[in-house]
């Protein structure tokens, strides 16, 4: 069950907030206790505090985050509701990877990466976690980002808490491919 409830609180924290008749303050938080009564009204009535507790734990790409409190939750990244996730500005590494399907490299080598649906654009530290992300869109290609000559020039990067970067789109200039 927590991969399925992992899910659905990505859909619920990042998309849909209504879904659960829940609602996200202006940083993306909501109160745990609100959630846990939306979410079980939604179809889950199992769900409780215990389980979302294991549910962030144990998520591989900590996705959640917990206030300092205990009270509250957010997705760390990846809304597309309007929220500002008050991250502060952050010096890159030199290098960062995006993944997506080979199918949209003539689009983005027109256009650079764009948010699409979401806020920002999110990038990987390493080359396997971007293999993964593309792999889910069909044949996988990596993206190399230039972060080092992108940040030299002004380009403002943030890093979520669960250290995606994230920026609000990279030129295609800033790009290059792991294959022709």
């Amino acid at each position: 069950m927590s991969k399925e409830i992992s899910k659905f609180l990505s859909l619920v924290l990042r998309h849909d907030p209504g879904k659960v008749g829940i609602s996200l303050n202006s940083n993306g938080w909501t109160s745990i206790a609100t959630l846990v009564a939306g979410v079980q009204r939604a179809g889950f009535p199992e769900f409780d505090r215990a389980t979302l507790d294991a549910v962030v734990e144990n998520n591989e790409k900590k996705r959640f985050t917990i206030s300092e409190d205990g009270n509250m939750i957010r997705a760390a990244q990846g809304h597309s509701v309007e929220v500002d996730l008050a991250l502060q500005p952050s010096t890159p590494p030199d290098i960062l990877y995006h993944g997506t399907a080979f199918a949209k490299l003539a689009s983005i080598r027109e256009h650079g990466l764009v948010p699409g649906k979401r806020q920002q654009v999110h990038l990987s530290n390493d080359y396997e976690t971007a293999v993964k992300v593309g792999s889910r869109h069909g044949r996988p290609i990596v993206l190399v980002v230039d972060a080092a000559r992108m940040a030299a020039e002004g380009i403002v990067f943030f890093q979520a808490d669960n250290g995606v970067w994230l920026t609000d789109a990279v030129p295609a200039d800033y790009l290059s491919t792991d294959q022709a």
